[in-house]
């Protein structure tokens, strides 16, 4: 049994609303699911999103991890009283992608009371990996915003 993980647990609409005008938008990324226990989004392998060689751009997918660890991380906490803020992510970057879309989900591996750490998984229209992303966020006192 899962135990959901939002402390205000967004819809797509929002997602997509908190999005206009960014580089999240700018890549086509759609957020398709809000989880018990995680948030998925995807992302098209296209003109955006590609690298010289044709294949899915390594900062691409990282942008695409970013964007969903930072958007769960912020649902889950009272955002009235602490905001979240990233301070390190890291990728491995597994398989080439061509065209399609890929999908990214992110999970909590911890969620505490002054850090959180989401794992993000993105993987390619047949469910292969494509790249593992770990993100590390700060929750700081909406006080303390400087």
């Amino acid at each position: 049994m899962t135990t959901a993980i939002w402390h205000r647990r967004p819809t797509l609409a929002d997602l997509q609303a908190m999005s206009r005008a960014t580089a999240i938008a700018h890549l086509g990324i759609e957020f398709t699911e809000v989880g018990d226990d995680c948030l998925t989004a995807r992302m098209p392998v296209d003109a955006r999103t590609i690298q010289p060689y044709g294949l899915l751009h390594g900062g691409a997918s990282v942008l695409l991890a970013e964007t969903l660890g930072s958007a769960a991380a912020h649902c889950s906490i009272d955002d009235r009283t602490a905001l979240t803020v990233g301070i390190e992510i890291n990728a491995n970057h597994v398989r080439g992608v061509r065209a399609g879309w890929v999908h990214g989900t992110a999970r909590p591996l911890h969620l505490g009371r002054t850090t959180q750490l989401w794992e993000i998984r993105v993987v390619d229209d047949a469910a292969r990996l494509v790249c593992i992303s770990r993100l590390t966020i700060g929750v700081v006192p909406r006080e303390a915003r400087g």
